[in-house]
């Protein structure tokens, strides 16, 4: 198998940090490097690893997982969602920069983003190396990095317009370092009424009806709300829609699923709803 196009990784390897000094990196051959020497080769599928040190606690998700979110992103039935998060970052028409997306998973959402603004760069960064092989090939201008957010984002300070976080954990300390003065940060998260018809027959983990309050006070101090949309829809879905649900989010690894989804009917009407909020730099 012939190496993958790393082009988009080379476009933005200035904004990126080294993790053992925090120097700029350099593009060279399929190398990423920093003036003191420490270099960071490119995978043959396009992503490079910047994790360092010891072993992260965070697991990220399976390859299992991320096949059963492709699948249903596939099927459109986020889009409402993903319109959603491209709106609230906006156009690039005079601030094209470089939007990142941490815990990207598929790299779906920040696809959206570039699709609507197609002068804008974007970064996928996920702890798990099945969704950094699968965000090198989400769109031509993702470069795709694997790193651990929690211990700092390997980005240089004030270099990038948006910071996304769709379903996602946050560090808004970090974010807020890495985001210029005007830049975003866009976080989409469930309310307690997402997927609330398949909640019960399917065991699924419940949403804290308390969650955007959290998120909030979880950004005092770093930043201010300056927008906040709720996408709430129904969804039509299919038995095979509803097992890639269960099977691409945290319930996979609580709910039996197979038996249960057996019981349902061939189509069920499930509610989408999600709060999006958009926080400027306090």
């Amino acid at each position: 198998m012939s190496p993958a196009d790393t082009s988009a990784l080379a476009a933005v390897a200035g904004l990126l940090a080294c993790p053992e000094c925090a120097l700029a990196l350099e593009p060279q051959d399929r190398v990423l490097r920093c003036g003191h020497g420490h270099s960071f080769d490119l995978a043959k599928q396009g992503y490079v690893s910047l994790l360092t040190g010891a072993s992260t606690k965070m697991t990220g998700d399976t390859a299992a997982m991320l096949d059963a979110r492709a699948a249903f992103q596939g099927g459109g039935h986020f889009a409402p969602i993903a319109a959603a998060v491209a709106e609230a970052v906006g156009p690039d028409a005079h601030a094209p920069g470089t939007v990142l997306e941490v815990g990207a998973g598929t790299g779906y959402y920040l696809a959206g983003v570039l699709d609507a603004a197609p002068s804008t760069r974007g970064i996928a960064l996920d702890v798990a190396k099945p969704a950094a092989k699968r965000c090198a090939r989400a769109h031509p201008r993702v470069a795709s990095v694997l790193a651990d957010a929690w211990r700092g984002l390997p980005v240089r300070d004030g270099s990038l317009r948006a910071v996304l976080s769709v379903f996602a954990p946050r560090n808004p300390a970090e974010v807020a370092r890495v985001l210029t003065e005007h830049g975003r940060f866009v976080v989409a998260a469930p309310t307690e009424h997402h997927l609330r018809e398949l909640i019960g027959p399917l065991g699924m983990v419940t949403v804290d009806p308390d969650k955007d309050r959290r998120i909030d006070a979880a950004m005092s101090g770093h930043f201010v709300a300056v927008d906040r949309v709720v996408v709430e829809y129904p969804m039509k879905l299919t038995r095979a829609d509803v097992a890639n649900v269960v099977a691409m989010g945290p319930s996979a690894h609580h709910a039996a699923e197979d038996a249960l989804v057996a019981g349902l009917a061939d189509t069920t009407e499930v509610t989408a709803s999600v709060t999006v909020a958009t926080y400027r730099r306090a």
